[in-house]
């Protein structure tokens, strides 16, 4: 369900594995319906494209967590089988019901509160956790959309008044000194496999680049993979999950789960020995899971968005010198029109130094020169 560039590298996964992904998009046009063989042009929000995709396929699964839940478990009592389960993502559509569940596992995450506010909570929040604030919408949320900093109390009545109607929530402004995130996968007899947790570097709130793997100590590897652990087991999940996080002065903390493959993961197709892609591909055909090795000393990734209409480079002279750099490999995902801020691509860079200091310079080296002929949005 889905045809955007997370369901193209879904599409070439399965061609490696001989196995047939059927696309239901919107469009001829989209990334992945270029690649498939099939598909069903409906929205992938349409429970009867859903249906007629059902009728094509052994097992569904998602490229986003936009899903509608009481319409899909109609088609699962008919016998439909989706990966990951429609019970195990149901907490994870809703990034509220996503926050009651770490609260209720005892997971750390950043004090939060649901929008619209009990007039209690409000003066609690002007006199505990000051400004700024980040909001952020309940649903329909990513790359950069549905979040507001709110820098004042007056941008905070001003908030609360426009938003009154919507499903957001207030988190309280996190200062970290890293962001983090794995991904990693459970298999139908509850083996749980990981890539190697990365550092995801973000600009204008949009992710820009990715180191594998981070530089962390043992006793933070240890934790997120019991946060990880904890989670997956709770859920009865099945599939590719991500998850983010927050770590600094007030510890580890979880940003934000996906129930999918993820951005931050897209280094593997390059570095790994089973991609993101493949763990998905493997776990939804029923085939044997392999465990995914980094094949490297460090991989680089770094995401081209969309510039300005007037930018003085065309887009066709910045692939080709893109296409110079020695040892670089581009993932174009095909769209049809450069708009700003729109993931058009990416590209990763495996890195050879074995020391995390040394691989971050040579990491950033490369990255500078990627920016100076592509610049970050």
């Amino acid at each position: 369900m889905g045809g955007g560039q997370l369901a193209m590298l879904l599409v070439e996964a399965g061609k490696k594995r001989n196995i047939d992904v059927v696309v239901q998009t919107t469009a001829k046009t989209d990334p992945a319906a270029k690649k498939t063989q099939q598909m069903i042009l409906h929205d992938p929000t349409n429970v009867g494209g859903t249906k007629l995709l059902a009728e094509k396929s052994s097992v569904i699964t998602f490229e986003n967590e936009w899903v509608d839940i009481p319409s899909l478990l109609s088609l699962q009592n008919n016998g439909v089988s989706f990966v990951p389960r429609l019970q195990s993502i149901r907490p994870l559509i809703n990034k509220i019901t996503q926050r009651e569940l770490l609260n209720r596992l005892d997971i750390p995450c950043p004090k939060w509160l649901p929008v619209p506010l009990e007039k209690s909570s409000e003066i609690d929040l002007s006199f505990d956790w000051g400004f700024p604030l980040m909001a952020k919408a309940a649903t329909g949320g990513y790359d950069g959309k549905g979040t507001k900093i709110i820098k004042n109390s007056k941008e905070l009545e001003q908030f609360l008044e426009v938003e009154r109607d919507e499903q957001w929530m207030l988190e309280k402004w996190i200062s970290f000194d890293k962001e983090l995130s794995i991904v990693a996968s459970r298999d139908s007899k509850g083996i749980v496999r990981s890539l190697p947790i990365v550092e995801t570097y973000q600009s204008n709130q949009v992710c820009d680049w990715v180191l594998a793997p981070a530089d962390i100590n043992y006793d933070v590897d240890l934790m997120v993979k019991n946060i990880l652990s904890s989670l997956l087991t709770e859920l009865d999940y099945v599939g590719v999950i991500a998850i983010e996080f927050f770590y600094g002065s007030e510890g580890l903390l979880v940003n934000e789960i996906a129930p999918r493959t993820h951005n931050s993961g897209h280094f593997s197709i390059d570095a790994c020995s089973s991609s993101q892609f493949d763990q998905q591909i493997c776990i939804t055909s029923g085939i044997d899971v392999p465990m995914p090795e980094m094949l490297v000393n460090g991989a680089l990734m770094a995401n081209l968005l969309g510039l300005e209409i007037n930018y003085p480079i065309s887009l066709t002279q910045r692939l080709n010198r893109l296409r110079d750099i020695p040892g670089l490999k581009i993932h174009w995902y095909e769209k049809e029109e450069e708009k700003k801020g729109r993931k058009l691509g990416h590209v990763t860079y495996l890195l050879k130094n074995t020391d995390a200091l040394s691989r971050k310079k040579e990491a950033l080296d490369v990255l500078k020169t990627i920016r100076s002929i592509w610049p970050a949005s």
